[in-house]
């Protein structure tokens, strides 16, 4: 042969890299073939890019904006144009590809991106995704709709996205953790990662343990004389400066959601639904992290879960279903097939009747080829993007009440920037004022009973004074993990109200959607418009 050895090498490496491109495209796990087949059996007149999703309905919201000349005073059409223009686009977009020796000594190339959709409020924050079906477009769609996520809930930062083109099952650790180490050099080397700069946190396909790994090399590196090194990540482990209550988060954020909408008179009539968590029925779609703990919230708060949607099929149950039984048995045998407590059904259960529907999959398993058959009177969006725009009007036709992803499932970013906090102030919370919060609650009990006891006189004798136990639960002070919490209800509740506002003030209805899109956008606009754009 007339090539030399150095391109034949290179030669081979192409070659077992399509190899390995065609094995993972055509022959990955049935249970992959099955999700995808199954969650995203998406009808052909309605499968739009993600992007265009997102494009569509910050056009509905920006329209509307320009439309009521009241909600931005003072300004010229052109300036508020120009500005919303500018919101719009992606700023920053990176593209790498590197080398991977795999374990049998194969070498392939992984591809993956970073796109930073706005740099109005620094750091960027988004989640890292490894998925074999993640591209550019999906990437900065999901960057765009971070930037409108963490306005709603007023989390200052701005909005990103990686993913890594791989399937993560196919993977073992060591090459999980090689390539992730060298894709964290690659964004910290480009500036797309760092404590100020960008910070990733996990999503489909990651978490603590590759949310570690990065902190590591990244503290290791180019941040190695950074005393907020670890601060370039959040959803670490503990040990590595993660927080407490990060795991549950965006479950409990939902819930919270939930809460305000489903407990409010107003908006609950509007449905014809009667207010409260009691005697309801829900059905979750896609059973991780986000869909068990917000089943498990649910199933605590009254609500009766009837039916699990996942990558091997389904299980319905009239009588209802525990959460903590599914949970076992999907840790056990990686799929629902098999599960006694209820039917097995091949395919989904959007046609079923219920109170609730929680999609907590992927993006668009809601469509016009479904959307129709849909009998919930609430979906509570725990995925991103679950939701068509086609599907999203016609489902608004049917007086159903959509809380949407960038306000739902927030309670991920909301407690990343505790975590973040957390991580810059190098103290955990509660560790400078719990033990002067209980011994200031002793005191009070104690000063309370001295006043009662001397206003009486000896002739009634010892008074003591016996705490709740609600109080006695709070006396010792709050720790981290209740504080955070505290900090998420708080938050979730607050967006809520300007949320509803917006819909009652503007005659949106129950189009909750536009209405924090109108919600985030105004901020951000305000934000560009104080600031200047030079530097935006």
């Amino acid at each position: 042969s007339k090539l030399s050895y150095k391109k034949l090498t290179v030669a081979n490496m192409a070659l077992r890299t399509i190899m390995h491109r065609i094995t993972h495209t055509y022959m990955r796990p049935n249970s992959v073939r099955l999700l995808t087949r199954a969650m995203s059996s998406n009808s052909q007149e309605d499968n739009p890019s993600f992007s265009d999703m997102v494009a569509e309905y910050l056009k509905k919201a920006e329209e509307y904006i320009i439309k009521d000349e009241m909600r931005i005073t003072g300004h010229p059409r052109e300036e508020i144009v120009g500005i919303l223009d500018a919101i719009r686009d992606c700023n920053n977009v990176l593209n790498v590809s590197f080398p991977l020796r795999r374990d049998d000594g194969t070498i392939v190339i992984i591809e993956g991106w970073r796109a930073q959709h706005s740099h109005h409020k620094t750091p960027c924050k988004g989640g890292c995704r490894f998925s074999e079906d993640v591209n550019a477009d999906e990437v900065k769609a999901l960057a765009t709709l971070m930037t409108y996520k963490n306005a709603t809930v007023d989390v200052p930062y701005g909005g990103a996205k990686a993913g890594v083109k791989i399937n993560p099952r196919a993977y073992s650790v060591p090459e999980l953790e090689r390539l992730t180490r060298r894709f964290a050099i690659e964004l910290s080397k480009k500036g797309f990662l760092g404590p100020g700069i960008d910070v990733p946190a996990p999503d489909m396909g990651t978490g603590q343990r590759e949310m570690a790994w990065i902190a590591d090399t990244y503290a290791h590196t180019t941040g190695h004389l950074d005393i907020n090194a670890h601060a370039c990540v959040t959803g670490k482990p503990i040990s590595q400066g993660g927080i407490h209550g990060r795991t549950q988060a965006t479950g409990l954020g939902l819930f919270f959601a939930i809460r305000n909408f489903i407990q409010d008179a107003e908006f609950m009539s509007s449905i014809r639904v009667v207010p409260g968590f009691v005697g309801k029925t829900f059905i979750v779609q896609g059973f991780g992290n986000v869909g068990y703990y917000i089943a498990r919230y649910l199933h605590r708060a009254g609500c009766k879960m009837i039916g699990v949607m996942e990558y091997d099929g389904s299980i319905y149950n009239e009588d209802g279903i525990d959460p903590e039984d599914v949970i076992k048995y999907k840790e056990k045998t990686r799929g629902l097939s098999g599960y006694s407590g209820g039917e097995f059904v091949e395919g989904q259960l959007f046609d079923k009747e219920c109170d609730i529907m929680v999609p907590c999959a992927i993006e668009k398993s809601i469509h016009l080829g479904n959307a129709d058959t849909i009998k919930a009177r609430i979906i509570l969006e725990g995925a991103n993007g679950p939701v068509t725009p086609k599907a999203n009007d016609l489902l608004l036709s049917k007086n159903i009440l959509m809380i949407p992803d960038m306000y739902a499932n927030a309670g991920g970013v909301t407690v990343s920037y505790f975590e973040w906090l957390k991580n810059l102030n190098h103290v955990s919370f509660g560790r400078m004022t719990m033990r002067y919060e209980r011994d200031s609650n002793y005191a009070l009990l104690d000063s309370v009973q001295k006043s009662l006891e001397q206003k009486f006189g000896a002739t009634a004798g010892s008074i003591p004074i016996q705490p709740t136990p609600q109080y006695l639960n709070r006396m010792s002070g709050a720790d981290e993990e209740a504080l955070v919490e505290s900090g998420l209800e708080y938050t979730m509740d607050r967006a809520a109200n300007q949320i509803k506002k917006i819909a009652t003030d503007s005659g949106l209805g129950i189009d909750m959607r536009t209405a924090a899109l109108v919600y985030a956008v105004e901020k951000i606009y305000k934000i560009y418009n104080e600031a200047g754009l030079t530097y935006m």
